[in-house]
């Protein structure tokens, strides 16, 4: 597949632009069992609350989802999806200006969930779950996430095993963008996530996030989801609610290495740590062309 340079994302109607900063997709999990925030949203007005407090600490995106992924999870129906979806999908269509992503493996529920107005399906098996979500996303012209997972979410922890990790990510995500595009997806409707967590071990976790640049140079539009995981806990020794830190600090690397977009739980202190970054980045170019424009002086002068 021939590279693509691409600095925008159509998302239904909606232009993203990557030519700033990593932007923030803040999380929002209607659930009852996800890893991290499950149970807490799932009352509208607790949802409603969630909402405008991402949005208010400077979320670009919101991304719901109704259906936990976190290893040993299982399966829900498409009403019982919707049920949970649906509500949030409405509020924050109807009372914020950020896009709204959809977190589904289900084209019914993306269907139901772009009619109401969303933008985006996030879709983590990458359109190999159901046959009719290529169709839904290329009808709408929303933005769809294509992220790589070995297995299934239930499975997928028990013995995922890779030859060069960072390559063989970068296959499947190419061979499934050629599956998008043939189907009508356009171009700039794709991003990739390389799935850390997603049928992975330890080891190959890292080893992928140390791939973000060249990942990223491949062209497409790269998001980094590594927000309070499991392998962070593993390295640092830390509970879920202790991640933070750890989380920061990869959002900080992921944004240095070329991550476009950060999907994270903790967006006000994410915001700061892309802040930070783009300060010093900026200040980096800056002294670079200054001294590219300096004649050095008789050796040992200052």
């Amino acid at each position: 597949m021939q590279r693509v340079e691409q600095r925008i994302w159509s998302c239904r109607g909606r232009v993203v632009r990557f030519d700033r900063r990593p932007l923030i997709m803040g999380i929002l999990n209607a659930t009852p069992d996800s890893f991290y925030d499950g149970g807490r949203y799932t009352s509208r007005e607790a949802a409603r609350t969630r909402i405008r407090t991402m949005v208010d600490e400077g979320a670009d995106i919101l991304d719901i989802g109704g259906e936990s992924s976190r290893p040993g999870s299982e399966r829900i129906g498409v009403e019982e999806e919707l049920r949970r979806v649906m509500p949030l999908v409405e509020i924050a269509v109807a009372e914020t200006g950020v896009v709204v992503s959809v977190d589904t493996m289900k084209a019914d529920v993306a269907r139901r969930a772009l009619e109401a107005g969303a933008h985006i399906i996030n879709d983590i098996s990458a359109l190999r779950h159901d046959v009719g979500m290529v169709q839904v996303v290329a009808e709408h012209g929303a933005g769809l996430v294509l992220m790589h997972m070995q297995g299934e979410p239930k499975t997928m922890q028990e013995n995922p095993t890779y030859c060069d990790v960072v390559e063989e990510v970068s296959v499947f995500l190419k061979k499934q963008t050629a599956f998008a595009l043939k189907h009508g997806c356009a171009e700039d409707q794709i991003v990739w996530d390389p799935g850390l967590g997603f049928g992975k071990t330890f080891e190959h976790n890292w080893t992928l996030l140390t791939g973000t640049s060249a990942l990223a140079r491949e062209g497409r539009p790269l998001m980094i989801g590594a927000s309070r995981k499991r392998f962070l806990g593993a390295l640092c020794d830390r509970e879920t609610d202790d991640r933070l830190a750890a989380s920061l600090a990869v959002a900080a690397y992921a944004s240095h290495a070329g991550a476009h977009l950060l999907r994270v739980h903790d967006v006000i202190h994410t915001c700061d740590v892309v802040r930070v970054m783009a300060k010093l980045h900026h200040q980096e170019r800056e002294h670079d062309m200054d001294g590219a424009d300096t004649v050095a002086g008789p050796s040992g002068n200052c």
